[in-house]
């Protein structure tokens, strides 16, 4: 079968070898926040800043450097950028829609166009510190955002109690990310609930071809598509369509531990379920696994 053409992603100083998936997946993602944010002037405005601005787009290429190029992860760029950022405003309008206010609204420190800031911004730098180590990332991040956020945010707002009042949540749900940080708003449990939905065999893909063969690069192939839809018990539903049982462990060790004790535990539930082309394939030792509320229920 022949293979897949590639698409090379080119910085200054490197040349990264991408599926060409990932430019669809990138615009897909692009036209997912353009359309959410078009109502939201100040995130929408951001938007534009964000993509344009050259230091981002240089910690967007150094992070995948460090995270595909020396350690043979998945792509921790751009793209991954675009899709975190996508799904957390997927579900922050669900939220809103379903008459949920996040922490911001509610301690009357902004209003929706802010809290869509937040989100989208946090979304898109929480993995710059990629590029100095993988390990203590988040807080790498934390310190490259610091001076992006000093260029960008003043452009946006005037007065500078606010916008430093906005930077501080933006940098509180960067360094709360991972799984291991506690989230103490709801616009962080967004953005790492997010961070954890892309998690596309498509994404799991260019790891396993690297030769980085474990249980993630292995599980992560297993995942065949990810949907953020209305739930029916919750304002949240994230659908996880598995080929096989082994991606079970994406949910445990990552998606699932993002979202069990954060802020939107009771807002947000998490359905995967195994569709195999014909037994042979899998044995379906799992057909389908529910989160809701901090329990894992196996069917």
């Amino acid at each position: 079968m022949a293979k897949a053409k590639r698409l090379i992603q080119t910085g200054r100083g490197f040349e990264l070898e991408l599926p060409t998936s990932y430019e669809e997946m990138k615009r897909e993602a692009e036209a997912t926040i353009a359309k959410l944010v078009a109502k939201h002037p100040k995130a929408k405005k951001m938007w534009g800043l964000l993509r344009k601005d050259a230091e981002v787009n240089a910690c967007w290429d150094m992070a995948n450097y460090i995270a595909v190029g020396c350690l043979k992860y998945n792509d921790h760029g751009d793209v991954h950028a675009r899709i975190t950022a996508a799904n957390a405003l997927k579900m922050l309008k669900l939220l809103l829609d379903n008459g949920v206010q996040t922490n911001i609204m509610e301690m009357k420190a902004g209003d929706e166009d802010d809290v869509y800031l937040v989100v989208l911004t946090a979304a898109l730098l929480h993995d710059l510190g990629n590029q100095v180590h993988r390990e203590d990332h988040h807080l790498h991040s934390v310190y490259l955002a610091i001076p992006i956020l000093n260029r960008l945010l003043p452009e946006l707002y005037k007065d500078p109690e606010v916008m430093f009042e906005i930077r501080g949540h933006i940098l509180h749900a960067i360094y709360a990310h991972p799984a291991h940080v506690k989230d103490l708003t709801k616009e962080a449990a967004l953005v790492g609930i997010a961070d954890g939905t892309d998690m596309t065999k498509g994404r799991g893909r260019m790891a396993f071809d690297s030769g980085n063969v474990n249980i993630h690069s292995v599980s992560a192939l297993a995942i065949e598509k990810v949907e953020i839809k209305q739930g029916t018990e919750c304002p949240i539903q994230i659908l996880v369509h598995m080929s096989n049982s082994a991606g079970i462990f994406q949910l445990q060790d990552n998606l699932g531990e993002k979202l069990v004790d954060s802020p939107l535990e009771d807002h947000v539930e998490i359905v995967a379920q195994t569709s195999p082309v014909s037994p042979s394939h899998d044995q379906r030792i799992l057909h389908k696994i529910i989160i809701r509320r901090g329990r894992f229920e196996a069917i």
